[in-house]
């Protein structure tokens, strides 16, 4: 039996990490909020300029409208270069950024588009540019003190305030820029990105899993029957997120359970299945085949590249291609492999206790509703270590050394069922080492655990 459900649009679940990932709307709010700002500060001036008019103050007035007309030179100025210093700064830093996507990998671009630091200065630069046109229309041409009736006096001082701001800015950017064009903070940033995501898995749902699965006579109860399975209908792209309350609130109604095929990071389209229907009947959960509607693109977040916070794996991914990279015949750079084995061996040891596998979504009652895979822990040492330890003999000892000695250690750390996927990564590397290496000594030399590889 094929049944089909229409699931209704609903807002994206987290707006603020798509938000995170676009690069215009930073620079868009900043310019709302900008005009905003002038318009406010400006009917401040004016109501300066009316209450001394009033009190016939008008020796004051004179004092503000000439350090108005003194400041009328800077505005001038930052006005007329703050938009070529906008051009000519981030020019050079697009070319940094190429630079370092072609040392390190492509998939490090992604963390220039989601720098706060480089949108924040993005958005000082074109607000300090925009405030500064807006503040020469409050000038006026009247010189006669009497007659006045707008002094930008308060415009003139944030004016100067926000290019003191926008050189702190420069600086601090410049720094962060610079950031990207070295391996160890390049890594580092992966790493703590991957450590933080960990922390929005949900790991009770899938401890509860576990520990059924462990203690319960047989495990946790089987799924019924399947009787449908929903198709994809969205755009193409890269699975990043899924609304997992309303999926659990469309299988309670429909009293059903529902089954995530693809996992966080696979690759939609339109027309695959993407959720199976575990239970309920034709007649009384859906239409018949063919009549029902498939579930729209909405349902789930797409996007053309993997992301993060679903899917901390991508981390791995990324450090591996680091890896990969540098191990190439063209690069020979060992020592930012051992940099990212570092950081590998920090993110697996992260998740050496932590619950892996299938995670069982509950409604409020305590019954699944909704079923999906996550990466097991033979899976993420695959990721890990299969294609680096493939490309290591030809490397050199620095970069077997240093892989021996993380296994070592995470063999050590890891409980003793999840020790089995490291060891036969060992054992590989033993035999590959001993296959390339002809003379004994050094065979023996590359055997050697070091953590720095080769001090």
């Amino acid at each position: 039996m094929n049944v089909r459900y229409y699931l209704r649009p609903s807002a994206f679940s987290d707006l603020r990490e798509h938000l995170r990932d676009t690069f215009w709307f930073a620079p868009t709010a900043g310019l709302v909020g900008t005009f905003l700002l002038w318009w406010g500060v400006s009917t401040l001036d004016s109501a300066i300029v009316t209450h001394l008019r009033v009190d016939e103050a008008y020796r004051e007035l004179g004092d503000l409208a000439s350090f108005a007309n003194d400041a009328r030179t800077v505005v001038t100025t930052v006005s007329a270069a703050m938009m070529t210093f906008i051009g000519v700064v981030f020019s050079i830093s697009l070319v940094a950024v190429q630079m370092a996507s072609g040392q390190l990998t492509p998939r490090i671009v992604p963390m220039f588009v989601r720098s706060r630091i480089t949108k924040l200065t993005l958005t000082v630069f074109l607000a300090t540019f925009v405030f500064s046109l807006l503040v020469l229309t409050s000038y006026e041409s009247e010189t006669e003190v009497p007659r006045l009736t707008s002094v930008p006096v308060l415009q003139s001082l944030l004016t100067l305030a926000m290019v003191a701001l926008s050189l702190l800015l420069f600086i601090t950017y410049v720094s962060s820029t610079l950031r990207l064009l070295q391996v160890g903070p390049v890594v580092d940033r992966i790493a703590r990105d991957s450590l933080r995501a960990l922390e929005h898995q949900p790991w009770e749902e899938t401890r509860e899993t576990n520990r059924a699965e462990a203690v319960g006579a047989g495990g946790p109860p089987p799924l019924p029957p399947e009787t449908g399975r929903v198709a994809y209908a969205g755009r193409a792209g890269v699975l990043r997120d899924v609304d997992v309350a309303r999926l659990v609130r469309v299988a309670r109604r429909r009293g059903v359970v529902l089954r995530l095929l693809p996992r966080m990071g696979d690759f939609l389209v339109p027309g695959m299945p993407l959720l199976a229907v575990h239970g309920g009947a034709g007649s009384e959960s859906g239409p018949g085949p063919g009549s029902g509607r498939p579930v729209p693109g909405d349902a789930v977040s797409v996007g053309v590249e993997r992301a993060l916070r679903r899917d901390p794996s991508f981390g791995l991914r990324q450090l591996t291609d680091i890896a990969l990279h540098a191990l190439s015949a063209a690069v020979n750079d060992p020592t930012t492999v051992v940099q990212c084995l570092d950081r590998t061996v920090q993110f697996l040891a992260a998740l050496m206790d932590r619950p892996l596998g299938t995670v069982r979504h509950r409604d409020r009652r305590g019954e699944v509703r909704l079923v999906r895979d996550t990466p097991e822990w033979a899976d993420l040492v695959d990721l890990a270590f299969e294609e680096v330890r493939r490309c290591v003999p030809a490397a050199g000892p620095q970069v077997t050394r240093r892989l021996l000695a993380g296994l070592d250690d995470l063999v050590a750390a890891v409980p003793e069922e999840r020790a089995a996927p490291l060891l036969r990564h060992r054992a590989l590397l033993v035999q590959a080492v001993e296959r390339t290496s002809t003379e004994h000594v050094e065979r023996a030399f590359a055997l050697v655990a070091d953590r720095k590889g080769i001090g």
